[in-house]
């Protein structure tokens, strides 16, 4: 399992814009159900703040978000909608409910 978390800023703008990007992903995940990895994203109560978490379960055999069209559209112009730039990290998870 690897599990990666990404945070970054974007300009107040450009966060309404950025979080019908990320709507698209989901829709287009919800349409093509691929396997082997869970995705959430948040947004934060500043409006500005989002943070993606993605675990992938079985890293060999993971259909890859990068594959999608809407995540590729996504991010092809983040850097221009952010303040803070994207950082990414491995994170572990330490435990979960439900």
């Amino acid at each position: 399992m690897k599990t990666i978390v990404v945070r970054y800023q974007v300009k107040p703008n450009r966060a309404d814009e950025n979080q019908q990007l990320i709507e698209a992903v989901f829709a287009q995940l919800d349409e093509r159900e691929p396997e082997g990895f869970t995705y959430k994203v948040f947004r934060l109560e500043d409006g500005v703040s989002f943070i993606h978490v993605v675990i992938e379960h079985d890293v060999d055999h993971a259909d890859s978000l990068q594959a999608v069209p809407a995540f590729q559209a996504f991010v092809a112009d983040i850097a221009d909608r952010c303040d803070v730039p994207p950082v990414a990290m491995g994170a572990t998870v330490v435990g979960g409910y439900r």
